[in-house]
């Protein structure tokens, strides 16, 4: 069997999540909540979402270090500082906070499976082989950055 460990990009993953999302409106029931509302609550987990994955992405620039999901090993530093001490993947957490607003504006409660389903698929094959490869590169540096920091939030 082949794995899928580090295999697809995780904006890909989220897209397949989010036409899954979509697809799954046509399906009963849809949730009583005034449009306005529902846009409301989805602007505000999208640009926090944004946030995140904006914050991540410019820390790893600034500590020139690689952002190509797929290949941890070519890490050149364990970046600690600024939203990577709240969270040690801001940019799989905006990712499922894009998701989660989608899911909202969708107003669809089958919907609401798609970031779960993100975040298991990421920490499965996305986020565990990312880390076995970070203590593999970076020892006991990455492994306090670890303890200290948690996985999603």
């Amino acid at each position: 069997m082949v794995s899928l460990d580090l295999k697809i990009p995780p904006p890909v993953v989220a897209v397949l999540v989010a036409g899954a999302m979509y697809a799954a409106t046509l399906l009963p029931p849809l949730l009583a909540l005034h449009s306005s509302v529902r846009v409301a609550i989805a602007l505000v987990l999208a640009v926090l979402g944004l946030c995140f994955d904006l914050a991540g992405l410019l820390a790893f620039r600034k500590a020139k270090t690689t952002t190509n999901p797929l290949t941890p090993q070519r890490s050149s530093s364990v970046v600690t500082g600024g939203v990577y001490r709240l969270t040690r993947n801001p940019m799989y957490l905006g990712l499922a906070l894009l998701l989660l607003a989608l899911a909202v504006f969708l107003a669809s409660p089958w919907a609401l499976l798609g970031p779960f389903v993100f975040a298991a698929f990421i920490t499965r094959f996305q986020i565990q082989p990312e880390e076995r490869a970070l203590a593999q590169r970076f020892g006991a540096p990455y492994l306090d950055y670890c303890a200290r920091v948690r996985r999603w939030w």
